[in-house]
């Protein structure tokens, strides 16, 4: 295991050039805190045994070897435990990972929460973090942004919403679900010395839906709604709230609405694939700027890494 782990770190090296440090353990508790040693072994040689650098294999260390690496290992290095935990672990007298690892469970369940029992009982090997196939789906979708320069009227930010709102109703509809609200808000910088004015509003749908223009209807009229002129405003932003699958579905009354009213899967199924395969902002809904002019809000991006591998622009040419 350990001679295909450093085949593999040598590999991403090579291919890639980002050097990386691998960790073996039963539990991802103890795999993190291999990774924390073998790292930790080549950044600051003494700290650790120099043979756990860039890889460390906890399965093939006895009981003594292991709690002698935990012994020197300050308790809030530990995953899953914050600074504040740290602390109130430090007042208590555990001061390294080995002292953490012999409390006893039932006793850090009272004293803290069930989530540092979980980290006691995988540093003692007992597997209590499952591993996931898929990432689970998000409960809340934001999309926010801070502007490159003050931003003093209606209109751009309109256009700035529009968008946030539909890249966030894009997000939502990779996941296959609904939101049921929408929550809009504006803010100006606490930076500058200006007029300071920071406010949000929830919105909710009629029904639940992934519709980006009604998604973005919903974050418009709200942004109207807190929108107060003469503030220079630095960030705004969209979060979609209350979100199930698209498989539950509301019943309610016909009100004689028009069914290309009620359902319009079929159009924005339609509109992800335009935009995936001509680009993003291909198709976009009309509160949003048309063309790709440069925006009165967007952000400042002179320091962004370059897209070699997207952009003929950006590709690095090499001269002999």
């Amino acid at each position: 295991m350990k001679k295909r782990s450093f085949a593999i770190r040598d590999r991403v090296l090579r291919w890639i050039g980002i050097p990386s440090s691998i960790g073996i353990g039963p539990t991802k508790t103890l795999a993190k805190f291999a990774n924390h040693v073998a790292k930790s072994s080549e950044r600051k040689p003494g700290i650790y045994p120099v043979q756990h650098a860039q890889v460390c294999d906890l399965s093939v260390l006895t009981q003594q070897e292991l709690a002698e690496l935990l012994r020197a290992t300050e308790v809030g290095e530990i995953w899953g435990v914050g600074r504040q935990i740290s602390k109130q672990l430090q007042a208590a007298g555990v001061q390294n990972a080995f002292e953490l690892a012999s409390m006893d469970p039932a006793t850090v369940k009272r004293g803290w929460s069930v989530v540092l029992e979980r980290t006691v009982r995988e540093l003692q090997g007992t597997p209590c973090i499952g591993f996931e196939e898929a990432p689970a789906n998000k409960k809340q979708i934001a999309c926010t942004r801070s502007f490159g320069h003050p931003v003093e009227s209606l209109r751009p930010l309109i256009e700035a919403v529009s968008e946030f709102a539909s890249r966030a109703a894009e997000k939502l509809r990779s996941q296959d679900g609904v939101t049921g609200s929408v929550l809009v808000f504006v803010r100006t910088s606490p930076f500058r010395k200006t007029p300071q004015y920071s406010r949000s509003i929830v919105v909710p749908l009629r029904r639940p839906c992934s519709d980006t223009a009604s998604i973005a209807g919903a974050a418009i009229m709200g942004l109207k709604a807190i929108y107060k002129p003469g503030f220079q405003y630095a960030k705004a932003g969209v979060m979609l709230l209350d979100l199930s699958s698209s498989a539950v579905e509301q019943i309610e009354l016909d009100l004689g609405e028009p069914e290309s009213e009620r359902d319009r899967n079929r159009l924005m199924l339609a509109l992800d694939a335009v935009n995936d395969r001509w680009g993003r902002g291909t198709v976009k809904i009309g509160s949003a700027k048309f063309g790709k002019a440069p925006k009165d809000w967007t952000m400042k991006q002179e320091r962004r890494t370059p897209a070699y591998t997207t952009e003929w622009d950006d590709m690095p040419v090499a001269r002999a």
